[in-house]
């Protein structure tokens, strides 16, 4: 008994040496594990600056106003930003292959960067493409046209707070007052609109293909009353008003405004943002 159970050790550690053996074997057969560096997108100094920027203008509550100061500093980041700052290239393409904004496309968007604060977008009309007239409630816009020429109409609610200016028709329509209905070409300054003034009502019209960035402070939330409304822009004259009497000298600077449904074209797809990434940890 004793001789086979030395047999059974021996048997074993043969076992033992013959694995070790072959492993060692396979071993030196393969190629060394080699680390694959992936390439790292830097963030541009334009970028960073935004970022820091916007969380230092909409850091009050919601719907606040940001001061003139924050403004124009916000203004004088976005006047120098360039579309590489953001990963696009001049034909519209992300530095990366197979995700190219054609001209064929409709309206598409992206996320830069989104929190409950503020959010960056980045969105691309193809020729001839239009984002209809809608609003921004409660909310400060800074609009900075990248590539593209565009035409850009803008309203504003005549006397937000009241509804003196309403007329009861069909449909419910509300006077407003053109701000601005002009071509823009880039480069250009930055747009700013804000809750209650500077063109809060407005409509983007591409002339050539556009990609246009967005600066919104809050982002839109349904849920805290901050839901996208569409309307539909009527002549002053087609709904005359007697007690807007100081509207006949200048007519065609006002219009009655009609909310609608979301139009079908309307409807925008959503790309992957492809450009330098921007996270609370990024800087």
């Amino acid at each position: 008994m004793e001789a086979s159970l030395v047999d059974q050790g021996r048997e074993r550690v043969g076992h033992v040496n013959k694995v070790g053996y072959v492993r060692r074997v396979i071993a030196k057969k393969r190629k060394p594990y080699r680390r694959v560096k992936r390439p790292v997108l830097t963030v541009p100094k334009a970028l960073r600056e935004l970022f820091d920027s916007c969380r230092e203008t909409f850091r009050g509550p919601a719907g606040t106003v940001p001061s003139p100061q924050h403004v124009q500093k916000m203004c004088n980041i976005l006047d120098n930003m360039k579309p590489e700052d953001v990963g696009l290239s001049r034909d519209l393409q992300f530095f990366k292959p197979g995700n190219i904004i054609k001209q064929n496309q409709r309206v598409t968007y992206t996320t830069v960067y989104k929190c409950d604060d503020f959010s960056l977008c980045i969105f691309f009309l193809p020729e001839r493409g239009v984002i209809p007239l809608h609003n921004h409630p409660g909310m400060t816009v800074f609009s900075k046209l990248l590539l593209g020429v565009m035409h850009i109409k803008s309203y504003d609610w005549v006397d937000p707070e009241s509804s003196d200016n309403t007329l009861q028709q069909p449909s419910k329509l509300r006077l407003a007052k053109l701000k601005a209905d002009k071509v823009f070409t880039a480069p250009c300054d930055t747009s700013v609109l804000y809750p209650t003034t500077g063109g809060n009502i407005h409509e983007f019209t591409a002339i050539t293909p556009c990609a246009v960035l967005d600066v919104i402070g809050p982002p839109y939330s349904k849920e805290d009353g901050r839901d996208c409304s569409y309307y539909r822009d009527h002549p002053y004259a087609s709904f005359p008003n007697e007690r807007m009497g100081e509207v006949k000298e200048e007519k065609d600077s006002y219009a009655w405004l009609e909310v609608i449904e979301m139009p079908e074209n309307s409807q925008m797809d959503g790309i992957e943002y492809l450009g330098p990434p921007i996270t609370e940890t990024t800087f």
